[in-house]
C-alpha cells in the first residue's frame, strides 16, 4: 500500500472522486485508497459508456416544453434556446456522435493517466507559449474525461466571443462545468475570476472544487467568508453574493473599508434564480446594476419560465449577453406515486396525464377490497362497469380515502429498496421530521458489514478530530444507512453525512429543502414527502419551481441510466394535487428589488464631515457623490422595471381587449338581446306565446326566491336558540354541508366550540369584525313568528372538523346538530375545560381561512389545524355512526310551514318551464338559450384569463424608486447623510461600511459609547442580541435550558430598546419596512460561549438545536470581525471585538475553508 502512495505528493493530487472523500480527514491519512480506486475504475467505466448516449432517445417527462420535438430527431438542437444574436449547432449530427464516441473510448485509457489539474496547467502552459488564440471550445473540452453537452459547449462558445452569457439548465444538468471551464479560459490568459454562490457552505464547496481543478501546489484558488480569508488575491476567487454586492458598492458610491474590484474580468453568478428569493434577491439585481460594463457576466440558473427576459434585462443594462437554455436532463426522470399499498407510476404511458389507477375512485376501491378480481379479465370489464357507475365524491370521502392510502416511512422505503432505487434524497420539511424519521429506520439495515466496518472507522477517525461536532442521537441510524441533514445539525456534521452519502455508505438522506440549494449531493432518487410545508400562517403550497428544484437532486450523471422522483399520499395532498402542481408550469423570475440604508447610503454619499472634539467639524471632499436624479437612473434599472417597461404594455393592452370583449359577450345574453334574437326567428305567434310564459316564469322565481329567504330566516331563528344553550355546556357534535364550485355535496362531521363573539381571548373574534371579508351584508331583518318579532341577524360559529380542518360559518351551513359530543369537564384535576383548550389551540394557528362557500347570509371558512388538534379531531365521529334519532335540532311549525310553501313553488316553476318545453318555437328557442350558455362558459375563460393577467401585473409593478425616497428620508432626520448637499455623516460613515439587515441600526448601536465599559465577552453577547433573528428555541425541547446573560448585558440591551423604539418610529413615520432586530433570548448563550465554556458544556440541556447555536455564534463572528474595520469607531472598542472573535473563532464552529 506504502508503494503505491509514493507518486503522490500531495492530498490534492488525488483522483477527483478521492479528493472530496472525506477532505477534513485526509491531513491526518484518512484516505481508504482501496475503495475510492474501486470507485474511481467503476465511474471512469460508465463516464465511458455514457459518452455513447449523450443525448437520450427515450424522452422522459421531465420537461412538459419538448413533448412535440420527440417526432423529429432533426430537430434534437431545438431544446437549446439562444437569445441576444442567434448561436447554432449544426455541425453535429448523429453519426459525428457515433464516430467522436468511438475515438473517445480510445482516448479514456490514456487521460485518465494524468489528472484534471495536471490537463488545466498544460493549458496554461500552451497559452503563455502560443498566446491566447489557441483557446477555443474544443481545447478547454479536453480538460474533461467525458464528452461535454451542447449546451455547455454553446455557452462556452459565446463567453469566448466576449459576450455576458445566462444559462438556464435543470438542476445537476452540468452547469457548474461551464463556469470551470471559463475560469480555465481566464487563468490561463492571466486575468481574474470571481465565482458568486448563495451559501457559505456552498462556497467551501465550490472552493474544494476549484481547487482540485487547478491543484493545491498553487496560489490560483481564494475564498472570502465575510469574517475570513484565503488568498484573497487569488485570480479565481469564491465568495457569497453579498460579499461581491458590498465590493461593487465601492465602484458605485464612497469608498468604504475593505478592498475594491482589483481588476476583476470575469463574474459567475452562481444560482441566479435566487433573483426571485423575497428577503435576498434584490443583491443579484443590484450586483448586475453595479457591475462595470466591461467585466464579462456568467448567469447560471435553475430552469424558470422567463429566462429570456432575463437575458434581456443583462443585456440592456450590461452589454451584449447571449442565452443558452436547456430542457433536457442528462440523466432522465420517473416519476412515481407511492401509497400505503403500492408505489405506481405518477403519469399515464403518454406521461400528458394523471396515472388512471391513482384516481380517487381507484384508491376508494382498493381501500374498500373491491379490487380482489380473479382474473385480468373480470377486473377490466369490472373497472370499466366501476368507472359509468362513479359518483361525486364527498369532501370528507377523499379525506377519508387519503387517511387509509397515507404510507410509513418504512412502506416507501421497502419499495425503493426492493427496485434498487437508492440511495435516495428524501425531503421532509422540519427538521423533526427528519430526525422521527431517522429514529424510526434505527432498526432497519441498509449497510452490509462491510460498509458499516467503513461508517465505525469514519465515525472513529471524524470523533478524534472533532470531538464536539458528533451528533450522537444520530450515530445509531447512521451504522444503519440513514442519517438527517438540516439546518439544526452543525455546520462539520452535515459535512460529514455529505462525505458518507457520496461514498455510498449513507442511504438514505432525510433532508429539508435548503439541500436542494446547490449542494453537490446527488442520488437515485429524490422522494418528496409533502406538496405543502408549515408556515408562520399556515400551511404554505409549493411552487412548481420549488418541485422540481428538488427532483433535480435525482440521477447520478454517469451513475444512472434514470433518475426517480417520488411523490407520496398525505392526508393533504393526493396524486391529483402532485399532477396540478407538475403540469403547471415554471414559475418566473420576479423582481424582489429593495433599497436599503447601505445602498442609498453608496449611492448618495458625496462630501465627508469628520468630527474632533473641541474643533469644528472638519470637512473632507472624498467625491462628488450621485445627484438624486443619477441615483433614479441606476435604481430604475432594476429587473422589475425592465420587465414592467415590456412585459406590462403588452398585458396591460391584452387585458384591456379581453375586458372589452367580455362587455361585448355580456351584451348578447341580455335579456334584451335574447328578446330580440327570439322575435327574429320565431313566429309572432310562437314568440308571444314563449314571450308571455317567461315573464310568469320570472315572476314565479322571483316568488320562490322570497319564499327561499322567508326559509332561510325560519331556519336561523330555530337554530339560535339552540346554539345559544350550548355556550355553558357541553361541545355537541354536528354536520356541515356545503356545495363546491363543481356541485357537490360535502358533509363534514364536526365538533362544536362557539360563537365567535363569546370565544373570550380569541384573535379570531378580532379578526372576523376587522376584516371586511367576513362582513355579513345582511342587516338585521325584523321577522314576523306568530305574534312576536324578532332580530334574525346571522352570526359566525367556530367548529374543528374531523378533517383536523377548523371551520368558520353562519347557521346558513349547518344541516343537524346531534345531542352527544365532548363533555366540557376537565380530562383531569387541575387541567382547563375542553372549550378552553380548544380557544386556545385556535388562536395559537394563523388566521389564513380559505373560504370554501359564500351566500347571503354569510360564509363557510376553513383553514387547517396542527398536530395538537389532531387528537381532538379523531374523537369526532363519522356521520354514518351518528343516529337521526340524536338530532336535537328541532324546527318550529312556521318553518315546516315556510319549507312547503317553497316547496310548493318550485314545483310550480318546474311546472311552467315543462310548459315553455312543449310550446311550438321552443325547438328554435332552445338554440337561442343554448348559444347563451355558450357564451357564458366563453365570459367564464375570458374572467379567469384576465384574472392571471391581474395577478401577473401586481407582481411586476415597479415599486424600486419609492422605497428609495423613503429610505432616504430616514437616513436624512438621523443625521447619517443630508440628502440635499449629499455631505455624509460619522453615523453614515459607519452604516454605509457595515454588511447586515439594518445597516443603520447596527451602525447607531457600535457608535454608541455605553459598549466600551462592556468586556470583549460581554460585547459579544451584545452583538448576537442585533443578530438573533429567526434563531428560536425549538418546542420540542421544552424542558431544557439556556445561559442567561449577565446583568451588565441585560441593563445595555434594556438602554439600547429605548433606541431602537425610537427608529422605529421614524421608519413607520416613512413607511420602511426594515427590521431592528434586539433579542437578548439568547444573549446568555453567546456570552457563555465567548467566556471560554466548552461546546459539551453549554449544549448539555440545551433548549436549541446545534446548528442553530451554531449559526447564531457564527453571525456574531460576523459582525465583531467587521468592528476593526469599520471608519469612525472607538479603538477601544475594535480591540475588544478582535479579542472576542478570536476567543468564540474555535471548534466546532470555526469556519472550515478546505
Amino acid at each position: 500500500m506504502s508503494s503505491s502512495l509514493s507518486h503522490i505528493p500531495t492530498a490534492y493530487s488525488l483522483q477527483p472522486s478521492a479528493r472530496k472523500a472525506f477532505p477534513f480527514l485526509q491531513p491526518l491519512g484518512f484516505c481508504c485508497l482501496k475503495n475510492l480506486g474501486a470507485s474511481t475504475s467503476k465511474n471512469s467505466q460508465l463516464r465511458t459508456l455514457y459518452k455513447r448516449s449523450v443525448f437520450p432517445v427515450e424522452t422522459q417527462l421531465s420537461d412538459e416544453d419538448d413533448e412535440d420535438d420527440d417526432d423529429d430527431d432533426d430537430e434534437a438542437a431545438d431544446e437549446y434556446v439562444v437569445g441576444s444574436g442567434e448561436i447554432s449547432d449544426g455541425f453535429e449530427d448523429i453519426e459525428d456522435e457515433i464516430e467522436s464516441s468511438v475515438v473517445d473510448v480510445l482516448e479514456t485509457k490514456s487521460k485518465f493517466e494524468e489528472f484534471k489539474w495536471h490537463r488545466v496547467q498544460r493549458i496554461c502552459n500552451e497559452v503563455r507559449e502560443f498566446g491566447e488564440d489557441i483557446i477555443d471550445v474544443e481545447e478547454l473540452a479536453s480538460i474533461y474525461t467525458f464528452r461535454i453537452d451542447k449546451f455547455q459547449r454553446l455557452a462556452i462558445q459565446a463567453f469566448l466571443r466576449g459576450s455576458s452569457v445566462v444559462v438556464s439548465a435543470p438542476t445537476s444538468s452540468g452547469k457548474t462545468l461551464i463556469a470551470e471551464a471559463a475560469a480555465v479560459a481566464t487563468v490561463a490568459r492571466g486575468k481574474r475570476i470571481f465565482y458568486t454562490t448563495p451559501l457559505k457552505a456552498l462556497s467551501n464547496q465550490k472552493f474544494r472544487e476549484f481547487r482540485e481543478t487547478f491543484g493545491d501546489s498553487n496560489v490560483n484558488v481564494g475564498l472570502l467568508t465575510g469574517d475570513s480569508a484565503v488568498n484573497r488575491d487569488a485570480q479565481v476567487l469564491i465568495m457569497t453574493t453579498e460579499i461581491l454586492r458590498n465590493m461593487l458598492y465601492q465602484s458605485v458610491g464612497m469608498v468604504s473599508s475593505g478592498s475594491g474590484l482589483f481588476h476583476v474580468d470575469v463574474i459567475v453568478l452562481d444560482e441566479v434564480h435566487y433573483l426571485s428569493d423575497t428577503s435576498r434577491g434584490t443583491v443579484w439585481e443590484e450586483i448586475v446594476i453595479y457591475c462595470p460594463k466591461e467585466v464579462q457576466l456568467i448567469c447560471l440558473s435553475a430552469t424558470v419560465a422567463n429566462p429570456d427576459e432575463l437575458a434581456g434585462w443583462i443585456g440592456q443594462i450590461h452589454g451584449k449577453t447571449e442565452l443558452v437554455t436547456s430542457s433536457k436532463r442528462p440523466v432522465p426522470l420517473n416519476w412515481h406515486f407511492s401509497t400505503k399499498t403500492a408505489m405506481l407510476p405518477l403519469l399515464d404511458e403518454k406521461g400528458t396525464s394523471i396515472n388512471r389507477k391513482l384516481l380517487l375512485n381507484y384508491m376508494q376501491s382498493d381501500s374498500s377490497g373491491v379490487n380482489s378480481f380473479k382474473d385480468e379479465g373480470s377486473k377490466r370489464r369490472t373497472s370499466r362497469k366501476h368507472e359509468r357507475n362513479i359518483s361525486p365524491i364527498s369532501k370528507n370521502e377523499i379525506n377519508t380515502i387519503r387517511r387509509c392510502q397515507v404510507p410509513q416511512v418504512v412502506d416507501t422505503l421497502w419499495h425503493l429498496e426492493v427496485r434498487d432505487m437508492l440511495p435516495a434524497v428524501w425531503f421532509i420539511f422540519s427538521r423533526k421530521g427528519c430526525d422521527a424519521a431517522v429514529q424510526y429506520l434505527e432498526d432497519f439495515r441498509l449497510l452490509d458489514e462491510c460498509e458499516v466496518s467503513e461508517v465505525e472507522l469514519a465515525l472513529k477517525r471524524f470523533r478524534i478530530q472533532y470531538p464536539d461536532a458528533v451528533r450522537e442521537s444520530s450515530v445509531k441510524g447512521l451504522l444503519r444507512g440513514v442519517a438527517a441533514h438540516h439546518a439544526g445539525c452543525l455546520p462539520l456534521w452535515k459535512s460529514f453525512i455529505e462525505e458518507l452519502f457520496q461514498r455510498g455508505l449513507v442511504k438514505v438522506v432525510f433532508a429539508t429543502e435548503t439541500l436542494a440549494a446547490g449542494m453537490n449531493m446527488p442520488a437515485r432518487t429524490a422522494v418528496i414527502s409533502s406538496l405543502s410545508k408549515r408556515g408562520e400562517s399556515g400551511r404554505i403550497q409549493l411552487i412548481s419551481n420549488e418541485l422540481f428544484q428538488m427532483a433535480g437532486r435525482a440521477g447520478r450523471r454517469g451513475i444512472d441510466k434514470k433518475g426517480h422522483v417520488v411523490l407520496i399520499q398525505t392526508p393533504y395532498e393526493g396524486p391529483e394535487e402532485c399532477c396540478k402542481l407538475f403540469f403547471s408550469g415554471l414559475e418566473p423570475l420576479v423582481s424582489q428589488f429593495t433599497a436599503s440604508y447601505g445602498m442609498v447610503l453608496n449611492l448618495l454619499a458625496g462630501a465627508k464631515v469628520n468630527c474632533r472634539s473641541g474643533e469644528t467639524d472638519d470637512i473632507k471632499v472624498s467625491q462628488a457623490g450621485r445627484t438624486l436624479e443619477e441615483a433614479r437612473k441606476l435604481v430604475e434599472q432594476s429587473f422589475g422595471n425592465y420587465v414592467g417597461s415590456n412585459v406590462m404594455l403588452a398585458a396591460k393592452e391584452e387585458l384591456a381587449n379581453i375586458q372589452k370583449e367580455i362587455e361585448m359577450l355580456t351584451s348578447e345574453i341580455s335579456d334584451e338581446a335574447i328578446d330580440r334574437k327570439s322575435q327574429q326567428l320565431l313566429t309572432k305567434m310562437a314568440y308571444e306565446e314563449i314571450a308571455d310564459l317567461q315573464e310568469e316564469l320570472r315572476a314565479e322565481k322571483r316568488l320562490r326566491t322570497e319564499l327561499r329567504k322567508k326559509m332561510e330566516l325560519e331556519r336561523l331563528f330555530s337554530l339560535k336558540p339552540l346554539l345559544k344553550e350550548f355556550e355553558d355546556s357541553h361541545l355537541p357534535f354536528m354536520c356541515l354541508q356545503y356545495k363546491d364550485s363543481d356541485g357537490v355535496q360535502h358533509l363534514i362531521p364536526a365538533v362544536y366550540l362557539g360563537e365567535v363573539n363569546y370565544l373570550n381571548g380569541s384573535k379570531l373574534k378580532d379578526m372576523v369584525h376587522a376584516n371586511d371579508s367576513f362582513a355579513l351584508n345582511v342587516e338585521g331583518e325584523i321577522h314576523n313568528i306568530g305574534e312576536m318579532q324578532h332580530d334574525v341577524k346571522p352570526s359566525y360559529y367556530v367548529s374543528l372538523g374531523s378533517d383536523n380542518s377548523w371551520y368558520l360559518f353562519t347557521e346558513k351551513w349547518i344541516k343537524t346538530v346531534y345531542r352527544t359530543g365532548f363533555p366540557n369537564v376537565a380530562l383531569a384535576q387541575g387541567d382547563a375545560l375542553p372549550r378552553e383548550i380548544m380557544t386556545i389551540l385556535l388562536g395559537k394557528e394563523g388566521m389564513q381561512w380559505q373560504k370554501l362557500a359564500e351566500s347571503e347570509h354569510g360564509g363557510l371558512w376553513c383553514k387547517e389545524g396542527s398536530l395538537e388538534t389532531w387528537s381532538w379531531s379523531l374523537n369526532v365521529p363519522v356521520l354514518s355512526s351518528l343516529s337521526e334519532n340524536d338530532e336535537v335540532l328541532q324546527f318550529s311549525q312556521a318553518y315546516h310551514e315556510a319549507v312547503e310553501r317553497y316547496k310548493d313553488q318550485r314545483n310550480k316553476v318546474s311546472r311552467l318551464r315543462k310548459k315553455i318545453v312543449r310550446t311550438g318555437g321552443f325547438k328554435e328557442y332552445k338554440k337561442i338559450i343554448d348559444m347563451a350558455k355558450f357564451t357564458e362558459e366563453k365570459i367564464r375563460r375570458l374572467k379567469t384569463r384576465a384574472d392571471r393577467l391581474s395577478n401577473r401585473l401586481e407582481k411586476i409593478e415597479p415599486s424600486g424608486w419609492k422605497e428609495f425616497l423613503q429610505v432616504s428620508n430616514v437616513i436624512h432626520e438621523t443625521r447619517a447623510l443630508d440628502i440635499n448637499t449629499h455631505m455624509i455623516f460619522p453615523l453614515g460613515e459607519t452604516a454605509a461600511a457595515i454588511r447586515g439587515e439594518n445597516e443603520l441600526w447596527l451602525a447607531m448601536v457600535l457608535r454608541n459609547k455605553i459598549l466600551l465599559d462592556l468586556k470583549p465577552a460581554q460585547l459579544a453577547s451584545v452583538c448576537g442580541s442585533l443578530v438573533s433573528e429567526g434563531i428560536k428555541v425549538r418546542p420540542w425541547k421544552n424542558h431544557s435550558y439556556i445561559y442567561e446573560p449577565s446583568t451588565t448585558v441585560t441593563e445595555v440591551i434594556n438602554f439600547l430598546d429605548d433606541q431602537r423604539s425610537s427608529l422605529l418610529q421614524l421608519q413607520e413615520k416613512h413607511g420602511v419596512k426594515i427590521p431592528c432586530c434586539l433579542d437578548n433570548q439568547f444573549s446568555g448563550m453567546v456570552e457563555a460561549w465567548a467566556s471560554g465554556l466548552t461546546w459539551r458544556e453549554i449544549m448539555m440541556d440545551c433548549a436549541m438545536d446545534e446548528g442553530d447555536l451554531a449559526r447564531l455564534l457564527r453571525r456574531t463572528i460576523d459582525l465583531l470581525a467587521q468592528i476593526p474595520k469599520l471608519p469612525d469607531i472607538d479603538p477601544l472598542l475594535q480591540s475588544n471585538a478582535r479579542t472576542a472573535s478570536s476567543i468564540m473563532d474555535r471548534p466546532p464552529i470555526s469556519e472550515l475553508a478546505g
